[in-house]
């Protein structure tokens, strides 16, 4: 039996996914965090996420919204609006909650959420990642995950436009 109507109940708002990470802290169980725009999903992402759901019991995804992706990425982006991108994630089996951030950094949600684990892609160090020295300060650790060559959003969106 398939369950689409929990897909658009995996996305919170700030209060309540403090809440259910409260309950969860309760319960023992560790939280991975991870975060990023994810415009266009790929087969990168998919292993990034997958890595970061099996280092805790449960995987908070914190997606840029529109405002926060178009600062970072450039006025052509994003390609998909925040819900669809936060629709997308939340569809995956292995992401547990999705939030939307209107900051350029995450800094706000992981000193609220305080994960056990802060996960990122290879293309940062330590030193680079937001909230790793709070994390790390609160007895969490940070994971850093190798990236796939050959895929990217900007890969992809190039090659579209060689194509038209």
């Amino acid at each position: 039996m398939r369950y689409t109507k929990a897909i658009q109940q995996k996305i919170f708002h700030l209060d309540e996914l403090k809440a259910i990470r409260a309950g969860w802290k309760m319960r023992n169980k560790t939280v991975a965090f991870t975060n990023g725009c994810f415009d266009i999903l790929h087969e990168g992402h998919i292993s990034s996420l997958s890595k970061a759901a099996e280092a805790a019991d449960y995987l908070i995804v914190g997606v840029n919204s529109d405002a926060s992706t178009k600062r970072l990425k450039g006025n052509d982006r994003p390609v998909n609006n925040e819900h669809s991108r936060a629709l997308i994630l939340a569809s995956l089996i292995m992401v547990d909650a999705v939030i939307i951030f209107e900051e350029d950094t995450p800094l706000q949600l992981i000193e609220a959420l305080m994960p056990d684990v802060l996960v990122k892609g290879g293309d940062y160090t330590i030193e680079t990642i937001v909230g790793a020295k709070e994390v790390m300060a609160n007895g969490g650790k940070v994971l850093i995950n190798p990236i796939i060559d050959g895929f990217s959003t900007t890969g992809i969106l190039q090659k579209i436009r060689q194509l038209g």
